[in-house]
């Protein structure tokens, strides 16, 4: 992997000379290094993947990431004449490819529907604050406050990517002051004391009971949950270690492995008596299940903390379904869920409510929101609090009783 002059990586075949130019090589099918210099980083990797495109015999388009985009002597278009659209296009293919696929999507989703309205068909060097604010301003009645956060997350990291590679010479957001409008935390779906206990009487029976179960005593993302292999339990201190996640790719129609969602997704979490006692279970019974032939898939990813190519083992994962052999898919989960709340006479709840239960059972139970940030995985304090440290209905009777309980004599009535 190529570094520059920082000692960054910027991709196999690129590197940063000791005068500032960029050097892209490959070698061809014939043994021959092909080498070329340039003068910013994009150019080079532009330059990179069409060389080695037409040394495979591959069509090349004018420029396969945006019809609009025209290569002319191997570059891109001047700094002058790029618009948003054509940078955004060439950032998502050749700058940020290996993220995640639900963090990729994400980009597209909110540049399509909420970026590229606003600003796509402007000039990149044209752009300001004031076009940025515009774009967010624009989201305040239809959408969320999560969905303009990923907006402008969008935004600072694309157009941050623009100026490290000396597209633009300042960052059109800097200095932007907006508030994202989070969600209220009473819209937060969280089950109550007295639905929880009917949510489990309801799963008990079910399939995936010791899932749902799980998550109440560990807090774990659906992906955390689905990519647990056996070396993530330590049975002897009773600890599981969080390093990985599973989710199925319906457009691809494959299982995907990856990191957690973020650095501080990695962690290692105590475990109650009762997750603990799951796992002996799972374990005792593991010889017994049915496992599909497809489960002998290895599936490669990158860790997010090494950088190291790591494997995940799928036959050696805690949890499958015992009709297939394989995996439970994300939308299986929800579809019994649907099913379960049905049963049980409450309302529609998602995995992620299950999670969100958990903390709120935490903080209910006067747990530090320091070690529930860390027990949850978030990378921020903040997070964690914003989310969850508000007061369900359960908790504000608790705490009238005992502020009533406690109340000076010379205040009881006689």
């Amino acid at each position: 992997m190529g570094k520059d002059l920082k000692n960054r990586e910027i991709g196999k075949g690129l590197s940063q000379r000791k005068d500032g130019h960029y050097s892209a090589r490959f070698l061809s099918k014939t043994g021959t290094r092909k080498e070329k210099y340039f003068d910013t980083l994009v150019q080079a990797r532009n330059w990179l993947d069409a060389a080695r495109k037409e040394d495979e015999g591959l069509t090349i388009a004018p420029f396969e990431m945006a019809s609009d985009l025209v290569l002319e002597n191997d570059i891109l278009p001047t700094k002058e004449d790029m618009t948003v659209d054509q940078w955004f296009n060439f950032w998502l293919e050749n700058i940020v490819p290996d993220l995640r696929s639900n963090t990729l999507r994400n980009y597209k989703d909110r540049y399509k529907f909420n970026i590229k309205p606003i600003i796509g068909n402007l000039s990149l060097q044209a752009i300001k604050p004031m076009h940025c604010k515009k774009v967010l301003l624009e989201m305040e009645k239809g959408y969320s406050g999560s969905t303009i956060k990923q907006t402008y997350i969008t935004m600072g990291t694309m157009f941050k990517a623009a100026l490290m590679n000396d597209v633009i010479s300042k960052h059109p957001m800097d200095g932007l002051k907006y508030i994202i409008k989070t969600k209220p935390k009473s819209d937060i779906n969280v089950l109550s004391l007295d639905e929880q206990k009917k949510f489990l009487e309801a799963a008990r029976e079910s399939s995936n009971y010791k899932q749902y179960l799980l998550i109440l005593e560990t807090g774990l993302r659906t992906g955390e949950l689905v990519a647990l292999t056996w070396d993530s339990i330590d049975f002897e201190n009773k600890t599981l270690t969080v390093d990985k996640s599973l989710e199925y790719r319906h457009s691809r129609g494959n299982w995907e492995a990856g990191p957690p969602k973020t650095e501080a997704g990695y962690r290692t979490i105590p475990l109650t008596n009762k997750a603990f006692k799951i796992f002996q279970e799972l374990h005792t019974d593991k010889r017994f299940r049915r496992e599909s032939s497809d489960l002998n898939q290895k599936l490669k990813f990158k860790d997010k903390i090494t950088g190291q190519i790591r494997t995940l083992h799928m036959k050696e994962l805690v949890f499958i379904s015992p009709q297939t052999g394989m995996p439970i898919k994300n939308s299986a989960y929800d579809t019994q869920l649907y099913k379960l709340c049905e049963k049980a006479g409450i309302k529609h709840i998602s995995m992620h409510t299950l999670r969100h239960t958990y903390a709120t059972r935490a903080i209910e139970r006067d747990i530090n929101p320091k070690a529930l940030q860390k027990l949850l995985g978030h990378a921020t304090l903040q997070t964690t609090t914003d989310t969850y440290v508000h007061v369900t209905d359960d908790a504000k009777v608790d705490a009238v009783n005992l502020f009533e309980s406690n109340e000076p004599a010379i205040f009881k009535m006689a």
